[in-house]
């Protein structure tokens, strides 16, 4: 694996930095504490190309290959300290737009893509449910097909993006094929008639990427909604499941790197008893650890690109690099704060942010535990 940059990949990724620093960290604070999604920030990005990258540039996007667009992503998650709305980002652009580009029909491409890349369209999974998250096969939400039409039923429950979502990717279990067969995915309307979607719900962390419940009741949506075949729906899901652990976490790695670099600045600035409290073994220590940590990382992740830009399937490398990473962001968050100390506690100092915000990635995309369970089973146990 060749580890150096292109002059292209270098240029954009000096670009997205730039452009994120610029323009994605405005009012910050202000939309953190009232928990609004920064939708001025997400049509910037949708002008810099970010919603666009692992679209094809037939269908309005830039149809960059996976390593540049993973590299891209770290460079925003460097230059951006909004983690919500990077999450929320890649919260479209592996779980919506891929699974399109991957399983979608060209009308289905052609209604949805377009207006996703331009910042017009906002997408939002909707899989997990009040009884059901990692458990699949107990989902309650139901696809009963009525002719040339599906009635969907059902809840689903702590969706990112819902409260703002122009479109839904909804999972469903038809009554009549019991078990993972059964399953299947519908592109829906959010404006689509028997749809409720709640508030946006308040967090601990990512206070600016909404998340919000959806109520599907007696909703009729057409069978040329349904994307790929009947009894799809795992695969879909499965797909896009590899491919958000596989690049979500490059913003993560653009995170560690920042925080890291705060973390150093601060330890050559601060003195304590006459000298740098970065020359005390127990702060020089958490740094080393941090650099490891975000080497590691990084490494983690352009391996699974590699690999998937050379078509193979990475979900044992997915896994390892989703599990090790979003408890390798925690511990770092942790070692930010221990390094500032009270200033570091303080909100107004923006370290504990992060903490709050690296929490999630312990649970979303399928938590720390289940990617224990799929490695396990990977290594035949």
């Amino acid at each position: 694996m060749d580890f150096s940059l292109s002059a292209e990949q270098r240029e954009l990724t000096e670009a997205a930095t730039a452009f994120a620093r610029q323009e994605l960290n405005t009012d910050l604070g202000k939309h953190e504490d009232a928990g609004e999604f920064p939708r001025e920030a997400w049509r910037a990005c949708a002008r810099f190309g970010v919603q666009g990258l692992p679209v094809p540039a037939e269908l309005g996007g830039a149809g960059a290959d996976i390593v540049t667009t993973t590299l891209v992503m770290e460079a925003l998650g460097y230059g951006c300290r909004d983690n919500g709305l990077l999450f929320s980002l890649n919260a479209q652009m592996w779980s919506i737009e891929l699974p399109l580009v991957i399983f979608g029909t060209p009308a289905q491409q052609q209604a949805y893509l377009p207006g996703m890349v331009s910042g017009d369209l906002i997408g939002a999974h909707a899989m997990t449910e009040p009884e059901s998250g990692s458990d699949a096969l107990h989902m309650r939400t139901r696809a009963e097909r009525r002719g040339d039409h599906y009635l969907l039923k059902g809840i689903k429950q702590y969706i990112t993006n819902a409260p703002v979502a122009d479109v839904l990717l909804v999972y469903a279990a038809d009554p009549d094929r019991p078990g993972l067969a059964g399953l299947s995915a519908f592109l829906v309307d959010a404006a689509t008639p028997g749809i409720a979607v709640s508030s946006s719900f308040e967090k601990m962390g990512l206070a600016t990427s909404p998340m919000g419940e959806i109520t599907l009741h007696d909703c009729l949506v057409p069978a040329e909604s349904r994307l790929g075949p009947e009894g799809a729906g795992m695969a879909i899901f499965n797909s896009s499941m590899e491919w958000e652990r596989s690049c979500l976490f490059a913003s993560v790695a653009g995170a560690m790197r920042r925080q890291l670099e705060a973390c150093v600045a601060y330890a050559r600035s601060r003195e304590q008893f006459g000298q740098p409290i970065g020359k005390f073994q127990g702060v020089s220590g958490k740094l080393a650890d941090m650099y490891v940590r975000l080497e590691a990382a990084r490494s983690l992740i352009y391996r699974v690109a590699w690999l998937k830009a050379q078509g193979r399937s990475a979900p044992a490398e997915a896994a390892a690099a989703k599990l090790f990473i979003s408890e390798a962001w925690v511990r770092s968050s942790q070692d930010a704060i221990q390094i500032h100390g009270a200033w570091g506690y303080m909100k107004d100092a923006g370290i504990e942010r992060d903490l709050r915000d690296a929490v999630a990635g312990t649970i979303y995309s399928g938590t720390s535990e289940i990617q224990r369970v799929v490695l396990a089973r990977m290594l035949g146990l």
